[in-house]
């Protein structure tokens, strides 16, 4: 089993959109999946096709009850992951960690005892919250989803200071699984310029893959879909089952 935190401290930048469209992907391609809702909104939860407003148990229980985890991860609708929903409990469970003994490795644990999966998909919540702390200390590698935009580059420094102090201290084993460059559009010429920037610093970490703005892929949560399953042929729906097959790629020995 191998996890992985879908993380950026800036909002709005794909984290919850890459975290259930990848998920899609790997299911359809046969691995076993599961996704851990870890933002109090839910995005993931309601995109996934599970209201969160109606699940019984969610993340807050896995983290603050010790409720074990095969009674808390449901299945994803039809869409062939299971999923640890959220919802507004979460916010509460982010201060109450704080007062826990190893409140930074809860999740940790959560994930060790339960069902084994090919791959745990953790979508973050935009902060450096106890939350986000928890999903890092759990994870083996982090995949940073980021606009090519002018503050972009600031804020992808902040986000690997923080993935390196987390492998200074709780976690020796994490590192960037790579950077995704989401709502990506070619006509812009500052997104030519900060493409050439991560490339040139960041190297073969870059996907090769691209997930442009895409109507289909802004729709399919209101649905409960990922685009694979709302419409396979839109370009979003392409791009991440490209991307997904790019990261199965990724984690063969070289």
């Amino acid at each position: 089993m191998k996890t992985i935190a879908v993380a950026n401290q800036k909002g709005g930048v794909g984290k919850t959109t890459t975290s259930v469209n990848l998920a899609a992907c790997l299911a359809a391609m046969g691995r076993s999946i599961l996704l851990v809702d870890m933002d109090p909104q839910g995005n993931a939860t309601m995109s996934s096709g599970v209201d969160k407003q109606a699940v019984e148990l969610s993340c807050y229980e896995l983290l603050i009850d010790k409720r074990p985890l095969n009674d808390v991860a449901v299945p994803a609708a039809d869409n062939g992951y299971d999923i640890v929903p959220a919802n507004r409990d979460l916010t509460a469970a982010d201060i109450k960690l704080l007062d826990m003994p190893h409140r930074e490795k809860q999740l940790q644990a959560a994930l060790a005892v339960g069902f084994q999966y090919d791959f745990v998909i953790i979508d973050c919540p935009p902060s450096l919250s106890m939350l986000t702390v928890n999903a890092l200390v759990a994870s083996d590698s982090v995949l940073i989803t980021m606009q090519c935009e002018y503050f972009a580059l600031e804020g992808l420094s902040a986000l690997l200071n923080t993935i390196r102090r987390v492998s200074e201290t709780v976690n020796s084993k994490l590192a960037v699984e790579g950077i995704l460059r989401t709502m990506y559009d070619p006509r812009n010429s500052l997104t030519g310029e900060v493409s050439a920037q991560l490339h040139k610093h960041f190297g073969d970490l870059v996907y090769r893959t691209v997930i442009p703005r895409n109507v289909r892929l802004a729709e399919a949560p209101s649905h409960g879909q990922p685009a694979l399953h709302y419409d396979r042929l839109s370009t979003g729906a392409r791009a991440y089952a490209a991307l997904a097959g790019e990261f199965i790629k990724r984690q063969s020995p070289r």
